[in-house]
């Protein structure tokens, strides 16, 4: 079996460590692709610059980058493929200018497709580097599926952000990157290789240690690693993911989310919580085609308004962990209509 690298520098393994230090981390992740991520990252983004935060937004979708595209800005030539590839070693270096004030950007085009996610202790030093950036808030958008990489990015933050759609796909694949996002946290907050492996095994739903629960798993971890039941509580504990159903048209669209927050409790035991939806809207499409984020193009359309309420809950989230700082006063520039978070 490979083993890990020290428990103390494995990304994941202490994900509230930075609460009160440095910027806060929101990562945007989901089960699959098209469900929004980069919506809602860019508009979260756009509508906390609006407030007068400083945020930095990074594309960690190294095989089909597109954040800089939603926020209007042309291809960096430098992005974090350079800081994947050794090419920077300092992630500051990374960071461009978008048309938005306050809100700047470390793309992820120039990808390197043939190896698109980094190592694992590259990784290490990215979320490292993640929490040097200069900013109040650090949105990460993330790749599709469960990669140990995008699984990596989605722990590391105060806020990790699950995005799905009213689809029958869409709610199978969140349940599944929910379930490995849970399974991984666990794994790298056990410091027993033998807690490790077993938490391995309960990723297979057809193991055969007849592990189908967190319970079974806490079982068994408590019958060979005694010592470990507490950081597993600790960890189930601390796993709050953030929920957000796109392109909602319906009440019962609209219901998904806690739905979602209910299934989490039952069979994860974890407190999920339901930040809030955002309707479908035709102005989303028309801002996507203007290469600008709906809460900047249509600031009054519906879209707009429900995703500022939900930056709005994340920007006092954020807040809280870093010690209740109070927010500055929005302020207006560049031609952009500056309006405080409703």
């Amino acid at each position: 079996m490979r083993h890990e690298a020290d428990p103390r520098s494995r990304p994941g393994t202490r994900p509230d460590a930075t609460a009160s230090s440095g910027p806060h981390l929101l990562a945007v992740g989901g089960g699959k692709g098209g469900v929004g991520k980069t919506l809602l990252t860019a508009n979260i983004a756009a509508a906390l610059a609006q407030a007068g935060r400083r945020v930095v937004a990074i594309d960690t979708d190294l095989e089909g980058a597109n954040l800089h595209t939603v926020l209007g800005v042309p291809a960096p030539r430098a992005s974090l493929a350079d800081f994947v590839a050794k090419r920077e070693s300092d992630l500051r270096k990374l960071v461009v200018d978008t048309p938005i004030p306050g809100l700047r950007l470390i793309a992820g085009t120039q990808g390197h497709l043939g190896a698109p996610q980094p190592r694992s202790f590259r990784r290490v030093a990215l979320l490292s580097e993640l929490r040097k950036l200069p900013a109040d808030h650090v949105l990460v958008d993330l790749g599709a599926g469960t990669h140990p990489s995008v699984m990596d990015y989605f722990l590391v933050g105060q806020d990790g952000i699950l995005v799905l759609t009213p689809e029958p796909t869409s709610v199978e694949n969140a349940y599944s990157f929910l379930r490995a996002a849970f399974y991984r946290r666990l794994r790298l907050a056990m410091t027993s290789e033998s807690a490790r492996a077993l938490v391995h095994q309960a990723m297979d739903q057809g193991n055969q240690r007849g592990i189908r629960t967190p319970l079974d798993l806490l079982r068994e971890i408590r019958t060979i690693a005694p010592e470990e039941g507490e950081r597993f509580a600790a960890a189930v504990q601390g796993f709050r993911p953030r929920i957000v159903v796109n392109a909602a048209r319906t009440a019962e669209d609209v219901r998904l989310g806690f739905a979602v927050k209910s299934v989490c409790k039952k069979y994860f035991g974890i407190e999920a919580d339901y930040v809030g939806y955002v309707n479908h809207d035709e102005a989303v499409t028309q801002a996507i085609r203007q290469r600008r984020p709906v809460v900047v193009s249509h600031p009054h359309s519906d879209a707009a308004v429900y995703l500022t309420r939900i930056a709005r809950k994340l920007m006092d989230a954020g807040r809280r962990a870093r010690g209740s700082r109070p927010a500055p006063r929005p302020h207006g520039a560049h031609g952009y209509a500056r309006r405080p978070l409703a």
